[in-house]
This record gives structure tokens, sequence and C-alpha cells, in this order.
């Protein structure tokens, strides 16, 4: 394995890091649950990202306990806070008491004293960055968390946030948290991974293979049995197979080949080269998916097996 730090903050994760959106508390069999987050650790994973959201906090009271066979110094665990958790209206968003109670119930479900990255799960419109600023500093000088980031926040956001905590002299984000993979390329038109380059932030990725259809599971728009789109707890954002996405990664067989590598390797060999990425998030409801992707870090590309990639997914068609 190897680790890389968050931007250019001292905390440092596995490049390809473990999480729970779909799978635990629900998704897949709780034993199998086990087996894949034991063979993440086994393998040299040390990030271990969740969020209060996933299965409305079920994801975060299974990972808990299961993290406690471990040394509590030995794991990054990163949680989220913004979704709503109830009919409350202030169980929400990104104000200082949705903040300061989300954080409180993430520790309560997760079994542990303090989160090492605490994440704004969406930019809030109805909060000022200011609030969600001191916010996050209140809970680095509380001990609750040691570091905070963000998901899906705009570039301007970003940049503003990281303007205020200078300006307040408190802890900035130190992360980003965005779709990225292949088929899914917009932080490089929107601003964001420019962003992130320039405020000294890491990228924690999410769905580096697209739900699977950079994998070749789905090769000529079939569903084989137990695969995410075949799985009716774990394929309501998954709900029909894109058919461009799966005949152009089934064009990448040449270059995995000519690496020994799968195509779900190519694809996160691709991804963990890009620029400000610290990190890669899978999800896998087989111990067997776990050890396959870690096997990633072999597969090193060259710079004719890039242009070819950007020439069939290219960053301006996907999007």
């Amino acid at each position: 394995m190897d680790y890389r730090r968050i931007g250019k903050s001292g905390l440092k994760v596995s490049v390809l890091g473990f999480g729970n959106w779909l799978t635990h508390g629900g998704g897949i069999d709780d034993d199998v649950a086990r087996a894949c987050v034991r063979k993440a650790w086994d393998l040299g994973i040390n990030f271990f990202d969740t969020a209060d959201i996933y299965r409305k906090g079920a994801a975060e009271e299974f990972l808990g306990p299961q993290l406690r066979a471990f040394r509590r110094q030995d794991i990054v665990l990163a949680t989220k806070v913004f979704w709503p958790m109830s009919d409350n209206v202030n169980d929400r968003g990104l104000s200082r008491k949705h903040i300061h109670e989300g954080v409180e119930n993430s520790l309560r479900r997760l079994q542990v004293d303090y989160i090492d990255l605490y994440q704004c799960h969406r930019h809030d419109p109805d909060t000022e960055v200011y609030e969600v600023v001191r916010a996050m500093d209140d809970l680095i000088r509380r001990g609750k968390i040691l570091y905070w980031g963000v998901s899906e926040w705009p570039a301007l956001e970003i940049k503003n946030a990281c303007a205020i905590a200078r300006e307040l002299h408190a802890d900035p984000p130190i992360s980003e948290q965005p779709e990225y993979s292949l088929a899914a390329r917009r932080v490089e038109t929107n601003g964001v991974q420019r962003a992130c380059l320039q405020e000294g932030m890491g990228m924690l990725v999410w769905s580096p293979l697209k739900q699977g259809l950079l994998t070749g599971k789905y090769s000529g728009g079939k569903v084989p049995a137990g695969s995410r789109a075949g799985n009716a707890q774990m394929n309501m954002f998954l709900t029909q197979i894109d058919r461009e996405i799966v005949d152009r990664a089934d064009r990448l067989r040449p270059i995995a080949l000519a690496h020994d590598a799968t195509l779900a390797q190519l694809a996160l060999a691709w991804v963990i080269s890009r620029p400000a990425v610290s990190s890669a998030i899978l999800g896998a409801s087989r111990p067997e998916q776990v050890e396959e992707n870690v096997a990633a870090l072999n597969v090193k590309l060259t710079d004719a097996d890039l242009a070819q990639m950007d020439e069939l997914f290219s960053a301006d068609r996907f999007r």
C-alpha cells in the first residue's frame, strides 16, 4: 500500500480508501461486510470513510464496532454531515446547531472519542460559510475532530472557505470529496481540481469505478447476478446501464491486457495518478473485490496509455 498526505496537511491516508456508502447497514450481508473491512485492513488500507446519512445512521453504527478491532491511532476515520436526518427543520444543513449535534451523534454511532476528518457533505446555501468555518474550528479546538473537509462543493465556495479561515486564523478545510473517474471528469472543467491545487487541499474521490460501469462486468448491457445494478438494496443510483460508458470501457481492454490488469485496476490506476488526488474510495460487496482493486497499485500507466484513455474518455464529454 502507498500512503499520501491529504493536500498540504500532515495527515496521511492510504491511496485507496474504503467506504460504505451503499453496502453497510443493509446493502450486503453483515458477515460479508465484516470480511470486506478486515480484508481492506489486511491489505494496508487505513482510511475508512462513511457518513451519517448512509442508511440513516446504520452504516456508521455498523462500521464503528468493526474498526474497534484495530488500534484507534492506526486508522483515519472520516464521516460527514449535511443531509436531513429527521423531519426536524434544524436536523439538516450546516448550521452551527446541526454541525454540533451531528458530530455528537456520529461519535456515538461510531463508538469513538474523536473523528479524524469531518466533512461537509454538500454546500449549504442557507448558512454563511463564516458560520461553517467557525463551527468546524470550534470542534477542532474542543478535540471532537482533528481536521475538516468538504464534499461536492463548488470551486468558488471552496476558495471562500479557505479565505475566511485565513482571515479568522482558523483551521481551513484540508480536503474535497468529489465524484471523479474516467467517466466523471467534471472536477477538471468546473474549477474544483484547480481550486484544490491552489489551496493545498487533497481530493478524496468517490465512485472511481463509476459504480462498476468501468469494470467490464456490464459488457453488452448485461446485469450479472450479485452486481450493484442487480441488487435492489444498492441500485437506487444505478437505475440503468450507460451503454456508452460500458462500450468505451471495453475498448480499453488491450491496455489492461498489456499490463496484466483488469479494467477495474486500469480505471483505478488512472484516477490515483491525477493531480490533487490523495485517495480513491472503494466500495466492495465481496472481499475479493477489495483484493483485486488494491492490485491497481501495481499498474504503471505510460504516456501512450494515458493519451488513449483520454481520447476515449475526454473531460469535455464525460463531466
